[in-house]
């Protein structure tokens, strides 16, 4: 069968098309970076119209978590398109933002197979100190034994 058997033009698989690569789009524009990450993986298996949003997302003035998304979307594409997306990491490193900048120095850094440092615990992870049991020098054992010796 023909796909006008079944009843969908060209015409309507384009609009479908440009569609889900607005709602990604959108979703690559969120403030929550795992809507953003999970949009910049789907646009990286879209080829060409994909390098192009994620392109614009990294270099336009959009927030922190659009240009790491961007850039994760850039380190997840195959095939041809990893070259592409590399060389367009490459070109961030010259970009006069920072955030723009550092987000093409880690992905390049990952898609060479650099392994992240993990860092400092941050709040939360610190009160793991004060569940410890430490040993008390001095303090009240001595005192309470000078209180049962009789003096003098």
């Amino acid at each position: 069968m023909t796909s006008e058997g079944m009843g969908v033009s060209e015409q309507e698989k384009h609009d479908a098309a440009v569609g889900l690569l607005e709602e990604l789009k959108e979703k690559l524009l969120s403030s929550d970076i795992s809507t953003a990450r999970v949009a910049a993986f789907r646009l990286a298996r879209m080829q060409d119209d994909g390098l192009a949003i994620l392109k614009e997302a990294l270099f336009g003035k959009h927030p922190r978590t659009t240009k790491k998304a961007a850039a994760y979307g850039m380190r997840s594409m195959n095939g041809r398109m990893r070259k592409m997306a590399r060389a367009v990491l490459e070109e961030g490193l010259k970009h006069r933002d920072r955030t723009t900048k550092a987000a093409c120095v880690k992905a390049i850094f990952l898609m060479d197979g650099g392994i992240p440092e993990k860092n400092a615990p941050r709040g939360k992870h610190r009160s793991r100190d004060k569940g410890r049991i430490r040993e008390i020098r001095g303090g009240r054992r001595r005192d309470i034994e000078r209180e049962r010796t009789p003096q003098g």
